[in-house]
């Protein structure tokens, strides 16, 4: 719970750290021969699902802990759990504790630490005579700080002592690792601290965004709720809170073989696709290869199915995603953000209330789609520019419930939205969004190599024929269903750039 959204649909164990969860920073820090025992609570399913997926090649135990949370539950009740399995030697390694140093093997009790006395939120220990004694949370005066990490020798003596303090108390929340180290040691065990000074905490808002500073960035990837990737040397592995997405992505993911990576397996939550070597395309594209990129697309990709839909069903379908859709996000997002619909002077610009003007577009004629081969998420960062042509990642699941065919001015109009609002510029926050009253002033860093492909990509759509009013129409509808999925203020800034966005290309449709 104290990492808010980020846990609201998986497990702690599965937020990001760079390019991968936290688990695989700590499956990863062992040698490969090393056998696991991973206890299940909380969105347990997922743990096990992604390490299956992403460690088939490893030795993994699973155990379910019961209860996780409530009444009786505590790390030493979740410990307990795996006593059957460590009838040995182990190490006990918290989920939200990330190390680069190397971990000692449990050939002694010994106790991971760094030296520090900021207890607020953290177990330590203090030498007192030469002996460490255990103080809980807040203590002053403290030698070390306790980080979640351990080896025990004793192994028999740490859970018959484990289990001996649980019976006596079976609702005590706060029984711990700790507790049974510094019962061992009052009753004569030998213990002594390993101190590890490439210790991560990710146990806190404050303490995760640290680690990820320290991390650094593999990719630019827009935190969403609900959704994660994970990039490894040969594979790839997306999350999704939704199993139905997930299967419905790796089925299309295999009727989209040859355009996008290879499918290697589904399970639950997670799909796992073949990493495809290249250069994501926001870091090499130039108006020149943009062009060929273009063409590409239009003589390969963007293909008429091979069974056409009625048109009036697949009107039916453009219409429930493009109107039925965007009214529910509008929706979600007043409620989300509490605004009222209000009329606002957006960039000197006086814009009438967003129920109105979406009152003005003419639906029936934008549901009047071109149907094809489609991709859904059709933007820069979903392409990879590889030594022979292009690969097409990251595809949407479907289109409005259909799996092999869409529309194709939504993945023109996708393309154009991240010509102007991109994954690289929104994570440096290169935007602005400032509200006086009704009076908005909404801005954005535009790199000039986009703004000249942007003119590509014009140019594009009147050389083949396209609707350009149709893309600028869909493009601000993109940018007003994308504002409630958005962290703040880039949820403003999507609302009040799509509103105003939308207002514009009104304006030129009665033109």
């Amino acid at each position: 719970s104290r990492l808010g959204d980020l846990t609201k649909h998986t497990n702690k164990a599965l937020v990001r750290i760079g390019g991968r969860p936290a688990i695989s920073h700590i499956i990863e820090s062992y040698p490969r021969q090393s056998r696991f025992v991973v206890t299940l609570g909380y969105y347990g399913e997922h743990v096990r699902d992604f390490l299956t997926l992403a460690y088939p090649d490893r030795r993994i135990e699973y155990v379910s802990v019961d209860p996780y949370v409530g009444p009786g539950s505590s790390l030493g009740h979740s410990m307990l759990a795996a006593r059957k399995q460590l009838q040995c030697p182990f190490i006990y390694h918290a989920c939200d504790t990330l190390v680069s140093d190397t971990i000692p093997v449990p050939n002694r009790n010994w106790i991971g630490v760094i030296r520090g006395d900021d207890t607020s939120q953290y177990s330590s220990w203090k030498l007192q005579e030469g002996k460490l004694q255990f103080q809980e949370k807040g203590a002053i005066g403290s030698d070390f700080i306790h980080i979640g990490l351990i080896g025990v020798k004793d192994y028999a003596t740490f859970w018959n002592t484990l289990r001996t303090l649980r019976d006596s108390d079976p609702e005590d929340a706060a029984l711990n690792d700790c507790r049974v180290l510094a019962h061992m040691i009052r009753t004569g065990a030998k213990a002594d601290t390993v101190e590890l000074p490439s210790w991560r905490d990710i146990g806190n808002v404050a303490a995760l965004q640290q680690a990820r500073e320290r991390a650094g960035k593999s990719a630019e990837v827009l935190d969403k709720a609900g959704e994660a990737i994970f990039l490894f040397e040969k594979y790839v592995i997306k999350f999704f809170a939704d199993e139905r997405v997930v299967a419905d992505r790796a089925r299309r993911g295999r009727m989209l073989k040859g355009f996008v990576p290879k499918i290697e397996g589904n399970r639950g939550n997670f799909y796992r696709y073949t990493f495809v070597p290249g250069a994501t395309y926001p870091d090499v594209v130039n108006p020149k290869d943009f062009s060929r990129f273009l063409l590409w697309t239009q003589e390969r990709f963007w293909k008429p199915p091979a069974r056409k839909m009625q048109e009036d069903s697949f009107a039916r379908i453009c219409r429930s995603f493009y109107e039925d859709k965007t009214r529910k996000r509008v929706e979600k997002f007043f409620l989300d953000s509490g605004l009222p619909d209000s009329r606002h002077t957006i960039n000197g610009e006086s814009v009438p209330p967003l129920y109105e003007l979406l009152a003005r577009v003419d639906f029936d004629a934008l549901s009047h789609g071109l149907q094809s081969r489609f991709h859904g998420d059709f933007i820069l960062d979903n392409v990879i520019r590889t030594k022979s042509g292009y690969s097409l990642v990251d595809w949407r699941q479907d289109f409005g419930g259909e799996l092999s065919v869409g529309d194709r001015y939504y993945d023109l109009a996708k393309l154009n939205h991240n010509l102007t609002i991109n994954h690289a510029v929104i994570n440096q926050n290169l935007f602005t969004v400032k509200a006086r009253g009704n009076t908005v002033t909404c801005d954005i860093m535009r790199p000039n190599l986009l703004v000249e492909c942007q003119q590509v990509f014009l140019d594009f759509l009147r050389t083949h024929g396209y609707d350009e009013r149709r893309v600028e129409l869909l493009t601000a509808i993109i940018w007003l269903n994308m504002a409630p999925l958005h962290h703040h203020p880039f949820n403003l800034f999507l609302y009040y750039f799509g509103k105003v966005s939308l207002w514009r290309a009104l304006q030129k449709n009665t033109q």
